[in-house]
């Protein structure tokens, strides 16, 4: 009978340790979102630095590290540090913002369809005093 009745434990024991284990799967999935859109530029577009030349790609948003990257045939092509801004409403499709200077044109933020935050391109810093 002991036996039995150890055998049943471990049973109960491991029942639960799996519990644990999906109900921690689960929290950590729900917080880490990515957000995609397909997206066209069409002009040469600099992202951090790298000139992205003008076509179809697709943007990707990683919420877990405040980063968008811009993907070509599922290849990273270019990756930058964003933040978020909060919006009065959702947008009702993707928007890309940029900046034209002279013979330039550099990636501002990009709003994803039925998101109420705008993903802005660029530091913390840079906006609140540049490189001091």
């Amino acid at each position: 009978m002991k036996f039995e009745g150890e055998i049943w434990q471990m049973r109960v024991i491991n029942r639960v340790a799996i519990a644990l284990l999906l109900v921690t799967v689960a929290g950590t999935a729900a917080v880490a979102k990515t957000y995609q859109s397909n997206v066209k530029f069409d002009s040469a577009v600099k992202v951090n630095g790298t000139v992205v030349k003008p076509g179809s790609y697709v943007a990707v948003f990683d919420d877990a590290t405040n980063e968008l990257s811009i993907l070509k045939n599922h290849k990273v092509v270019a990756k930058t540090a964003v933040r978020l801004e909060q919006r009065d409403r959702k947008a009702k499709t993707t928007e890309v913002r940029q900046r034209v200077g002279g013979n330039e044109s550099e990636l501002l933020g990009i709003t994803f369809s039925g998101s109420n935050q705008d993903v802005v391109v660029g530091q913390m810093g840079m906006q609140a005093g540049g490189n001091n």
